[in-house]
């Protein structure tokens, strides 16, 4: 049975006056659970927390808009990290790290940042689950007020007393005057990589251009598991036919813009055919063949990729496959004319991978 590719905007999972998270389910996109991938948004007004969390998951976070802070402490380590995030900025997130989210209180802008990742191994394929530390639905106030004594070593009447104080859910605003602690370029070395400022794995003049996020440029990526690119082509041009070469799914996000994708699968059936615009996510199963034609306005997206050093095939430019087959096997292979394979592989000489419109 086909399952449905249609890309899909996320839904509002919980939130108040700090923010609001956001994420695609298994019944809007079913795909996700094909592919075992979870899809998040979290989105924080100025002052907002995201309250201390680890997921069931490795995750590649992307800023989409905005700047603010990010703590993260990773497994065993003695002292958390504060690093300061900005929009086009990536983090890899393996396994067991913990981290808050913090939007500064005289922004003008939401910190908006989106989550992929990997849920093979979590509770459930296709989502992500959050285990907060503190707040409403944290772990304090599941243990009982004498293990949380124990633990810490408090009184039961202060332990009462500290799970008490947690009403909020997840995402909390901050009092004006409470400073959280500042960033520091030294934590950031390593542990984020600006897509926006990064150079170049491909720029093509009217056409496009990528920045791979891989274990060269971010190391983490191995342990995450996960590769990632962002894309950006212009106004009306198209990104060459292809497909990922080595069993790993796309998880795309439309940052902005709008266009057309067209996605072919086995026996050379068009399994996808619409259009996307910014917020939309959709996945290109394994080895099938995706396209994508920008309207006026541009395309960009945001992809991971289910191996942290991705191989892709094309279909068309100069390092198409098709330039590498003989000449006799493309004419008994298209049953056509000697001057018709000339006129074919004629075309598309020196465009690499993205096409400027004629």
């Amino acid at each position: 049975m086909a399952v449905d590719l249609t890309p899909r905007q996320s839904r509002k999972a919980y939130g108040g006056e700090g923010g609001s998270y956001y994420e695609w389910t298994l019944t809007d996109l079913p795909m996700l659970g094909v592919a075992s991938i979870g899809a998040a948004k979290l989105s924080l007004t100025a002052g907002g927390l995201s309250l201390p969390s680890y997921s069931d998951s490795a995750k590649v976070a992307y800023v989409l808009q905005g700047a603010g802070t990010c703590g993260i402490v990773l497994p065993e380590a003695t002292k958390e990290k504060v690093v300061a995030v900005k929009e086009g900025d990536a983090l890899a997130l393996p396994f067991g790290v913990v981290t808050w989210w913090h939007n500064l209180p005289e922004s003008t802008t939401e910190l908006v940042v989106l989550f992929l990742g990997d849920t093979s191994k979590g509770h459930k394929p296709g989502q992500f689950t959050n285990f907060q530390l503190t707040g409403a639905t944290g772990i304090f106030t599941g243990f009982s007020t004498e293990f949380v004594g124990r633990a810490w070593d408090l009184a039961e009447s202060d332990a009462a007393k500290l799970v008490s104080s947690q009403p909020a859910s997840g995402i909390i605003k901050l009092a004006a005057g409470h400073k959280l602690p500042a960033p520091s370029a030294a934590d950031r070395d390593g542990m984020a990589l600006n897509c926006l400022e990064a150079p170049l794995g491909v720029d093509i003049k009217n056409g496009g251009r990528v920045v791979v996020l891989n274990t060269a440029n971010l190391p983490l990526v191995k342990e995450v598991g996960l590769g990632a690119d962002l894309v950006r082509i212009d106004a009306h041009s198209m990104c060459s036919p292809g497909f990922s070469c080595d069993s790993a799914y796309q998880v795309t996000y439309i940052v902005r813009g709008s266009g057309r994708v067209q996605v072919v699968g086995p026996d050379g059936k068009r399994v996808l055919e619409t259009r996307v615009e910014g917020g939309c996510l959709f996945i290109v199963p394994r080895f099938h063949v995706v396209s994508k034609i920008a309207d006026a306005s541009g395309l960009e997206w945001f992809s991971i990729i289910t191996t942290p050093n991705p191989i892709f095939s094309h279909l068309a430019g100069k390092t198409s496959v098709w330039k590498a087959i003989s000449p006799e096997v493309l004419e008994a292979s298209f049953n056509t004319t000697p001057e018709m394979e000339k006129l074919f592989r004629s075309k598309r000489l020196d465009s690499e991978i993205f096409f400027a419109p004629n």
